[in-house]
């Protein structure tokens, strides 16, 4: 039985933007990014006990940050990046996605702002993240002071940067305590245009169009982010066309289920398990893509993405 459309979320799915992909452009979709966050300026962000603008390397260069704290003493630390197609998003709309993430893990948040596409195509978002993730260990006691208790986690466009980050991490013998992927994006085989690859995956077939982020969407975003088709299947950009997953830290994976990326979510994380990673799976029944910036309107969107991030802080604290 498949739970339906969560009655709040469809009332709100009207109002979301990045639905035009033939008049939009890299700047009006940060804009209406930006213009989302702002809307919820009347509602106070969670709050925590600091939040601090700081610079972390990049791979060209230093990249702009932000580290949220709730607590004092050693603690965990996450590395977060942000969604928005590669393109979009920044610190500012992914604030309350981050501060969430420091009150409920207890862990020192660094939300990073790789660079974006057009500007910077592939593979530069995946490098700044790469880059990022280690300089933070490499400066560990700055943040939360353990290395032995080190994450990555992201959505979308983040949760790809993540995957991808946390397999770089693996080769170069830095070993991550947990990753946290919120419906990631795992394989842009194709641009999301080619028919062969998206029968793969049937949920881009039924959640086409209608909720929220659709497939033109999502062809728009690769291609801007690639500069040409073949570089889909790259590991870097499609995580599970990684060689090989073993040895991968711990994995959250998430998904919704009236969302294109929901099958080519839910195969990464059986391919995951299928490598001995540990990988627990949350469909999101009745959600659709971007639920995690939902919970302030949504019961049952705020519930899914609580119980992730418990799943998430006892792996970083080492108790699953």
């Amino acid at each position: 039985m498949i739970t339906p459309l969560d009655p709040v979320i469809a009332e709100i799915i009207p109002l979301l933007p990045l639905r035009d992909p033939a008049t939009m452009t890299p700047q009006s979709a940060r804009d209406a990014l930006r213009a989302l966050a702002a809307a919820r300026a009347a509602i106070p962000p969670p709050a925590v006990r600091s939040a601090n603008d700081t610079r972390v390397q990049g791979a060209a260069g230093p990249l702009a940050a932000r580290v949220y704290r709730n607590a004092d003493g050693k603690s965990p630390t996450v590395v977060f990046f942000h969604g928005g197609g590669w393109v979009a998003g920044d610190l500012e709309t992914h604030d309350r996605q981050a501060r969430l993430l420091a009150i409920e893990t207890g862990a020192v948040v660094i939300s990073v702002d790789y660079r974006r596409p057009p500007e910077t195509r592939f593979p530069g978002a995946f490098e700044d993240a790469f880059a990022a993730v280690k300089d933070i260990v490499g400066r560990i006691a700055e943040f939360g002071g353990d290395a032995a208790r080190v994450g990555v986690a992201g959505d979308s466009a983040g949760g790809n940067l993540a995957a991808a980050s946390a397999i770089a991490c693996r080769d170069a013998g830095i070993r991550l305590a947990a990753q946290l992927l919120v419906y990631p994006v795992t394989d842009v085989a194709g641009n999301y245009a080619d028919r062969e690859q998206n029968a793969r995956f049937p949920s881009r077939v039924e959640n086409a169009e209608g909720y929220f982020l659709s497939r033109a969407v999502m062809q728009w975003f690769a291609g801007h982010y690639l500069s040409h088709t073949g570089q889909g299947t790259d590991w870097r950009v499609s995580p599970l066309r990684a060689k090989n997953l073993a040895g991968l830290a711990p994995a959250i994976v998430c998904t919704a289920w009236f969302d294109p990326l929901r099958d080519e979510g839910k195969a990464y994380a059986d391919a995951l398990a299928a490598a001995g990673v540990a990988t627990k799976y949350y469909e999101g029944a009745g959600l659709i893509h971007g639920y995690f910036g939902l919970g302030e309107a949504s019961e049952t969107a705020r519930r899914e993405a609580q119980r992730a991030r418990a799943d998430f802080k006892a792996l970083l604290e080492g108790g699953a």
